[in-house]
């Protein structure tokens, strides 16, 4: 791979590319250093650490800490992710926004302006809840009118822009913008981390202790990653079989293909539904003021804080890790089932000739592709399960603080794999290019 890479840098086209993408992140955690107007950031951090506990941990990883110091992109990406979300399940409940999805370029060029006008209307919802809810509890110095404005427009203006520069990222860079910049937010915390991991485990331990300490992280670290690779790339092919056909004098089709199914389908989603379900009800307690509330609503908020989980004083909190399991299996069969149709490819199959060898072409052929869908769906998400959890036990039994956990890792694995794939794709198309100027 470091080869091909090596071999890409060396095309004048790829070099620019892979150079504007560098500039565009370079930018964006110079934005991310730049604070709000009006907002005293130190004691915004100061309080983030004491009160928010992991309720905001898991979107302040996403946004490479410019959340809890509340600079100008403090609301990262987020919002464009959650307005494509809701845009994509959209398209299966509404009749028309479906009808777009199918129209090619004109339709995808009408779901892109929707989901910037809904990206806009999340940023600025989010905003205004931020700057009510922060500045009735006195983290905005001297809250008046002017310093809310302020605060919301800068916060939107972030948003939208962080937007424009991943469509400009994917445009004339390499890869997925939007991607890159998430990327790029969680790898910001990475020295962080690490510092907490080393302070926890390493400093101050004898040189046998710390050397073992070294080698369970590097190994727990190296296996997830194998894990994730696994995941992104596994696939099971269903056989397809076309009939042969007279056209006139000439006999056409008759080949043979395949279906691929990847085992895991619904790809990091299922996990960031979960954790964000999962930290809902602790952020609303935050803004309202009442995260350190007690009876059943402090049980039920302490069992759906992941910071809680497999902590051996509050063995009760650890049964929200089963909460947590159930909602990524259940996710992951959910966004599974409004992105691939069974009834629509076996329909098509039918149409062009087509049949699974051993299956009845129409109702057989979509309970066969249902089955089949059903079991690899299930073991994409055990392995989703295994990697998004193995951080929260590590966290709980050991006291490690960290942000980076399997969610992290699912992204950033998976987003440099298809990045060096578009990669490999461009050297491709330049080596045929040059084969055929010859």
């Amino acid at each position: 791979m470091f080869k091909k890479m090596i071999d890409a840098f060396k095309v004048k086209d790829i070099r620019h590319r892979l150079g504007f993408v560098l500039l565009c992140l370079v930018i964006i955690r110079i934005g991310s250093q730049i604070p709000v107007p009006g907002v005293n950031s130190s004691y915004f951090e100061s309080w983030f650490k004491q009160n928010a506990g992991d309720a905001f941990n898991f979107f302040d990883a996403f946004t490479g800490g410019s959340f809890s110091s509340m600079s100008i992109l403090a609301l990262s990406i987020t919002p464009y992710i959650t307005a494509s979300i809701i845009v994509e399940l959209l398209t299966i409940a509404i009749p028309a926004l479906e009808e777009m999805q199918r129209d090619g370029e004109d339709g995808r060029k009408k779901l892109v302006a929707i989901t910037r006008y809904l990206t806009v209307g999340l940023s600025l919802f989010e905003s205004v809840a931020m700057a009510v809810g922060f500045g009735n509890q006195g983290l905005i110095p001297n809250m008046n009118f002017a310093k809310a404005f302020t605060v919301v427009v800068c916060l939107t203006a972030g948003s939208c822009y962080l937007m424009w520069v991943g469509e400009q990222m994917t445009e004339k860079g390499v890869g997925n913008g939007i991607s890159m910049v998430l990327v790029i937010n969680i790898l910001s915390r990475v020295p962080q981390d690490l510092t907490s991991l080393y302070e926890t485990f390493v400093s101050g331990k004898t040189v046998a202790r710390a050397a073992l300490a070294i080698l369970i992280i590097a190994v727990i670290l190296i296996a997830m990653v194998v894990m994730v690779v696994v995941l992104d790339g596994a696939q099971r092919h269903i056989p397809v079989q076309y009939s042969r056909k007279t056209a006139g004098s000439r006999m056409i089709g008759g080949q043979s293909t395949h279906i691929p199914l990847k085992i895991n389908t619904a790809g990091v989603i299922p996990v960031i539904f979960a954790s964000s379900i999962m930290s809902f009800p602790g952020i609303i307690a935050t803004f309202m003021g009442k995260s350190n509330v007690g009876g059943w609503a402090g049980t039920v908020l302490g069992i759906l804080s992941e910071s809680n989980w497999f902590d051996r004083t509050r063995p009760v909190y650890t049964i929200g890790v089963a909460i947590y399991i159930v909602l990524v299996i259940f996710f992951a069969y959910f966004y599974t089932s409004i992105t691939f149709n069974p009834l629509e490819v076996a329909d098509n199959m039918k149409k062009q000739g087509g049949f699974i060898p051993g299956i009845r072409p129409g109702k057989p052929t979509v309970d066969y592709l249902t089955q089949i869908l059903n079991y690899i769906i299930f073991i994409g998400a055990v392995g989703l399960t295994i990697v998004a959890v193995i951080p929260f036990v590590f966290n709980g039994l050991f006291g490690a603080s960290v942000s980076f956990g399997g969610t992290s890792i699912i992204i950033i694995v998976g987003v440099l794999l298809e990045t060096v794939k578009q990669i490999e794709s461009m050297m491709v198309v330049r080596n045929y290019k040059g084969f055929l100027s010859e």
